[in-house]
């Protein structure tokens, strides 16, 4: 990915958690644990599926394609933040620090749309049953999916390559503990307004309206849900998209509360913390959608016992 840039600033130094001091090693250890078990937790969720036939289902194909989108978020800002954290801090090159800014926004800006459409999955699955298999079939997954990555390659490499336009010409010094779009702005000597009506309007079809629709179909999910007479049912049929909606809410709000609300800088970096690295989607996608899933418990069951007869004959 060639940038053009003409600025004086050819390294950017990432503070990331300063005074750690007696900390540090734990922390360090703490974000290696999270990070392994979130690869090899989305990892698994892709395997399991592959390899199973009962979960070639629409519903699964989105599933791998956000633990592909989780793998990238997190392999973008992790293994440079744990090198942030025992340095208490680290140099990157400008390119690479706007490499790592446009993998970090492709995946992140990727996710709502995923978020979008598998919640467009259960309102077709809940409200129009007789309907689903006929709508949800291949062709429309497969299309769905190839539209929201070729929309957010081309949308975030533009927003990347203007950035690369500005001229940077100090200080070089962000204190975060990777390179988010504000950070960067702050550091440039060119007049970022235009830039920045820039963000605030793609934000509205790829952030803001997403969850509108999200905001829509749970809404018909939930009257859908109210109409059916026996509270079992009305349990059974919540279960299968409640933590979707919780894991929607908590991935919004942060945003929100990241982008929109002013705060203070040591505030934005654990938030940016909460929903890059730890909780929301990497941590959280392979436990709350699928290892807590029956139907994944036992396709991996049957996996395992089926690697287990191969190795013994």
């Amino acid at each position: 990915m060639q940038f053009s840039n003409s600025s004086e600033v050819t390294e950017i130094l990432l503070l990331g958690f300063q005074n750690l001091e007696s900390f540090r090693i734990c922390f360090f250890l703490l974000l290696l644990i999270i990070f392994c078990v979130t690869v090899c937790g989305n990892l698994l969720i892709i395997l399991v599926v592959s390899y199973s036939r009962s979960l070639h289902s629409p519903m699964y194909f989105f599933l791998t394609q956000l633990s592909f989108t989780d793998i990238m978020l997190s392999s973008t800002i992790v293994p440079n933040m744990l090198h942030i954290v025992l340095l208490e801090g680290t140099s990157v090159s400008f390119i690479g620090c706007l490499t790592q800014f446009y993998f970090f926004l492709t995946s992140e800006s990727l996710e709502c749309l995923l978020l979008t459409v598998m919640s467009y999955d259960r309102y077709q699955a809940i409200c129009n049953p007789l309907h689903y298999n006929m709508v949800m079939d291949l062709t429309f997954c497969v299309r769905a999916v190839l539209l929201c990555w070729v929309m957010m390659i081309a949308v975030t490499l533009t927003l990347s390559v203007t950035v690369s336009r500005l001229q940077f010409c100090g200080p070089n010094v962000i204190d975060h503990f990777f390179c988010d779009f504000d950070p960067l702005l702050e550091l440039s000597c060119s007049d970022t307004f235009l830039l920045k009506l820039e963000d605030m309007i793609l934000a509205v079809p790829f952030v803001v309206c997403p969850f509108i629709v999200i905001l829509v179909s749970y809404g018909y999910i939930i009257i859908t849900i109210m109409k059916i007479p026996s509270v079992s049912g009305r349990q059974k049929t919540f279960s299968t998209c409640s933590s979707h909606l919780a894991v929607v809410f908590l991935y919004y709000g942060s945003l929100i509360i990241m982008y929109l609300f002013p705060n203070k800088k040591s505030v934005k970096k654990v938030l940016s913390l909460f929903y890059t690295v730890t909780v929301v989607t990497p941590l959280l996608n392979p436990m709350i959608y699928s290892l807590s899933n029956r139907d994944i418990k036992q396709a991996f069951k049957k996996l395992r016992n089926k690697k287990v007869v191969c190795l013994l004959n």
